[in-house]
């Protein structure tokens, strides 16, 4: 049975955890995750809780925002744990967490099917309207150029290379987030990643259009 007193805490804890993030992993994009993955997960044979809990915290340890190693999870265990969630569950929400995130040429199918709903939440709102807005705020926080033309994007890096990429955003688009449609797990996530990577291409379009004097 769902914990919703649990889930609730839950939300105020990363309500307060991204407070001050401006980079577009903020308290909004946690729950846009939180939103789609139950809406995903309501479609497949998933345990709920487990889906909610893991795309609520899958940022909380993130090393881009946070520092420390990539694919640590102390405090999803620290607050899960004071939360006296089951040790088992804690584990299987973990191990989402160490998943799901995109690592190049090393980036895993998670191994259950909350871990690939989760993903797709994640990788959904990565892409589209708000893919973009999202792109562009990471970018400005760490002082990324917008574009280069001389600068080529970087493809097919492993984890480490991706990690220590320092490219400008548009190229960005080409390094991930057009590749992100044809890595759905599931079929919701796959039908609802069409119309948000339309989206991503016809601003490309448009964009290089208006840079090359077109428009």
């Amino acid at each position: 049975m769902l914990n919703k007193a649990l889930i609730e805490t839950a939300i105020e804890a990363v309500k307060e955890r991204f407070s001050g993030d401006y980079t577009g992993h903020d308290y909004s994009h946690t729950m846009r995750v939180y939103e789609v993955a139950s809406a995903i997960a309501a479609q497949e044979t998933a345990d709920m809780e487990i889906v909610q809990l893991a795309a609520l915290l899958h940022d909380v340890d993130d090393y881009k925002l946070f520092g420390g190693a990539m694919g640590g999870f102390s405090y999803a265990q620290s607050f899960l744990r004071n939360q006296q969630v089951e040790e088992r569950r804690i584990e299987d929400i973990c191990k989402i967490i160490s998943e799901i995130s995109f690592k190049g040429s090393d980036t895993v199918k998670p191994g259950t099917i909350e871990g690939m709903i989760v993903q797709d939440a994640d990788r959904l709102d990565a892409i589209g309207a708000v893919g973009i807005a999202r792109a562009f705020s990471y970018g400005a926080v760490h002082q990324r150029k917008m574009y280069d033309k001389e600068e080529k994007p970087r493809l097919h890096m492993n984890a480490e290379e991706y990690r220590k990429n320092k490219g400008n955003t548009i190229n960005h688009f080409y390094e991930k987030l057009l590749l992100l449609k044809d890595m759905m797990n599931t079929e919701t996530g796959k039908q609802m990643a069409l119309q948000r990577h339309r989206f991503m291409e016809g601003f490309l379009r448009e964009f290089w259009d208006e840079v090359e004097g077109k428009r």
